[in-house]
């Protein structure tokens, strides 16, 4: 068993008991092969839950500084982070998840980027860039409830059908367009019930 399937099974009866957790649709998410698993972010909580509903281990990019820390630095890199320098050029991270998608490894991207509350903030195309390079199919994620964790509102992960680009033809950058905007009304549209 490895540490991030013990790390779930420690953290799953806490989120279940303080935030009555509820995930929905992980028969979406593919069982093997590269696979990009894209969710709104708008908490801390939401890497944790995601990690913890997802059917498979999810690897995320995580900025460097983190890998720096005494403590959080070896423990997040043993459960699947990968460092990228955020101030540096974006492309040896591509290259690291692109890198991760040909080993057949899932990997939990935020197309904003960073926290965003209540509103949709900056869209990045890098996660249709690293779908269309990586080969993967993008399962859309949406996570409720994680902004007010604080205040033990329910959390829902709810998971949505895989997306995929053409694999016929390299994607221009109208795909890459068209194909981030379809993601971000999948995620937009995901509903966990009530």
């Amino acid at each position: 068993m490895t540490l991030y399937e013990i790390a779930q099974k420690i953290v799953l009866p806490p989120i279940l008991c303080l935030w009555r957790f509820k995930a929905e649709g992980a028969e979406q998410v593919p069982s093997s092969g590269p696979l990009i698993v894209a969710c709104n972010h708008a908490s801390y909580m939401d890497p944790v839950a995601l990690g913890v509903a997802c059917p498979r281990p999810l690897a995320y990019m995580a900025k460097i500084e983190l890998f720096s820390l005494p403590i959080l630095g070896p423990l997040i890199r043993r459960l699947n982070a990968y460092p990228v320098d955020r101030s540096a050029s974006p492309i040896a991270g591509m290259k690291r998840s692109i890198e991760m998608l040909r080993q057949g490894k899932a990997i939990g991207i935020f197309p904003q980027g960073t926290r965003v509350r209540n509103g949709e903030g900056n869209i990045y195309e890098g996660v249709a860039l690293l779908a269309s390079l990586g080969k993967a199919p993008v399962v859309p994620a949406r996570i409720t409830g994680s902004d007010e964790a604080l205040r033990l509102r329910q959390i829902k992960v709810a998971f949505g059908p895989p997306l995929r680009l053409s694999p016929d033809r390299k994607a221009s950058r109208e795909d890459l367009a068209n194909f981030t905007a379809e993601i971000m009304r999948a995620i937009r549209e995901l509903a966990p019930s009530k």
